[in-house]
């Protein structure tokens, strides 16, 4: 029983000082090289601080839409429904922000909308979306406030991020910095 029990307890001893000093201590210095220290990126606007890498709730129509959240858009709570794509209820869901999209953007066909504007992501606050998510709206936000589809497609692709490194990943769009920059346009 001996042989069996303290190489257990060494292994689990080992694992312990590894895991909660040594490997946390490590990601703790690489994080010192992200932007604002790995502690996310800050963003002040009329007064009121955001955090770039959470979603925000985009919900009226003079905005960009941000990506369903499973969560109401609690970062204290992340997480994503669990729920199959063959659930009746996830279905149910999901054919309810298709319906209530195609109400706020008159003339866009079903097929055309992205999944991403009807599906939360895996923890539920991702703060991006992807450029067709984006294109699909410029029609809507251009009529809202008056100013032309160019002028809107111009900022979209402005505000377009690229694969890291031209490879890993694919291009997409912060919904927030995005908005910020709509309220900035005259």
């Amino acid at each position: 029983m001996k042989e069996h029990i303290f190489p257990a307890v060494k292994l689990t001893l080992i694992c312990l000082i590894f895991f909660s000093g040594i490997y946390t201590a490590v990601i703790l210095g690489i994080a010192q090289f992200a932007p604002n220290n790995g502690k996310g990126e800050i963003i002040t606007h009329n007064g009121k601080i955001f955090y770039a890498n959470i979603a925000q709730n985009f919900s009226d129509d003079k905005y960009f839409s941000s990506r369903p959240s499973a969560c109401g858009y609690n970062a204290a709570g992340s997480g994503g429904s669990n729920k199959g794509p063959s659930n009746p209820d996830y279905l149910a869901e999901v054919q309810g922000r298709i319906d209530t999209f195609m109400v706020h953007n008159p003339g866009i066909d079903k097929s055309q909308i992205p999944s991403d504007l009807v599906t939360a992501s895996g923890a539920g606050l991702d703060p991006d979306i992807s450029v067709q998510s984006a294109n699909v709206q410029v029609k809507r936000i251009a009529r809202i406030r008056g100013i032309a589809e160019g002028n809107i497609q111009q900022l979209v692709l402005s505000n377009t991020e690229k694969p890291l490194l031209g490879l890993f990943g694919t291009e997409k769009i912060n919904v927030l910095k995005l908005n910020i920059e709509l309220d900035n346009l005259k």
